[in-house]
């Protein structure tokens, strides 16, 4: 049974080679990878594809989520054929996880590359995409294509899409235009250092 404060699957570290699809979500907080590396812990997921999902009055849809000074990587991710209803935040990275009321910034971060959005449709009550990525580390190769967010209702305060730090490409046009995310690669995109590379 779930409960409104659960995520309906949460992917944890050490995740490898998982699938994930005809999923029926809500209430609750989606289906989230992570959350990684807290307390400065080495997280390694790679190869999850998460598809055929319907979301309904969930926090949030797809969520990616680390805490600073962690280290590692995800690798690999496809969120494919989500529909969404009366989602609040339907794509979501947040690499500055919290659940104190303060967390001290810290530049070591779990590395995120290689993260796929493709035909993720419907409605959002707050803001369709939230892309919070490392200063130190940015996201990289995060593609969308055939992405359609739409509004609930007029009476919410809906905010624009967010991007910090997030690179990669449109492989299509979005609705509505995420004009934020960066095209292309960082200028100096290089791993943290090799401890911190997951093997594989």
């Amino acid at each position: 049974m779930l409960f409104p404060g659960d995520d309906c699957v949460s992917i944890q570290t050490g995740c490898s080679n998982v699938y994930v699809h005809n999923v029926n979500c809500g209430p609750g907080h989606g289906i989230s990878i992570g959350s990684l590396g807290k307390d400065n812990t080495k997280a390694c997921v790679s190869n999850i594809t998460v598809r055929d999902v319907m979301m309904h009055n969930t926090m949030n849809g797809v969520r990616i989520k680390t805490w600073q000074g962690g280290s590692g990587s995800v690798q690999g991710v496809l969120f494919s054929n989500i529909q969404v209803s009366e989602v609040q935040l339907p794509i979501v990275i947040d690499q500055f996880y919290c659940d104190k009321s303060i967390c001290k910034n810290q530049t070591s971060a779990v590395s995120l590359s290689g993260i796929t959005y493709e035909r993720i449709r419907g409605t959002y009550t707050v803001k369709p995409v939230h892309f919070a990525c490392s200063d130190s580390l940015p996201c990289i190769d995060v593609t969308l294509s055939f992405i359609e967010l739409k509004p609930q209702v007029e009476k919410y305060h809906i905010y624009d899409p967010f991007c910090w730090q997030t690179f990669g490409e449109l492989t299509t046009p979005t609705v509505p235009p995420i004009a934020c995310l960066q095209i292309g690669k960082p200028s100096s995109n290089r791993p943290q250092s090799g401890h911190d590379v997951c093997s594989g």
